[in-house]
């Protein structure tokens, strides 16, 4: 069994796996809450607090991926400032991938989950850099 300590280790888990798997992932970015008082603002500026918001998603096929760099690299197209990535895998039946269209409503549920102050833990996460994050 391999532990996951960093992306590249998260793709060779996927690869092990009996059936195929389809990544899905939530892009976020740390922001003000809306009904920030001044204390909040200042503590925002000082790099502490904020809320979290789930600002795009994807779905990838495993033969998709190739390393955090790239995956980085991909996201910048889209021009959104992110800081945190959730990912979650979806995981195919009988050796046959899941489709795009299977990966939607889970990708919903995450971008739910984050929208509602959920239980973020059932997630792996990656700050920007590629760093292993873990919510408590």
């Amino acid at each position: 069994m391999i532990d996951i300590t960093d992306y590249k280790s998260l793709l060779t888990v996927g690869r092990l796996q009996d059936d195929p798997q389809r990544f899905l992932f939530v892009f976020l970015q740390v922001a003000l809450p809306d009904d920030h008082n001044d204390a909040d603002k200042e503590s925002f500026q000082s790099g502490q607090g904020g809320e979290l918001q789930a600002i795009m998603c994807v779905d990838k096929d495993l033969a998709e991926l190739t390393d955090f760099a790239d995956l980085v690299e991909e996201s910048k197209q889209m021009e959104q400032e992110w800081s945190i990535v959730l990912i979650a895998c979806l995981g195919g039946i009988n050796g046959i991938a899941p489709t795009a269209e299977q990966a939607d409503e889970p990708l919903k549920m995450m971008v739910k989950t984050v929208q509602s102050g959920g239980d973020l833990s059932k997630y792996l996460a990656f700050d920007k850099q590629g760093e292993l994050l873990h919510f408590s």
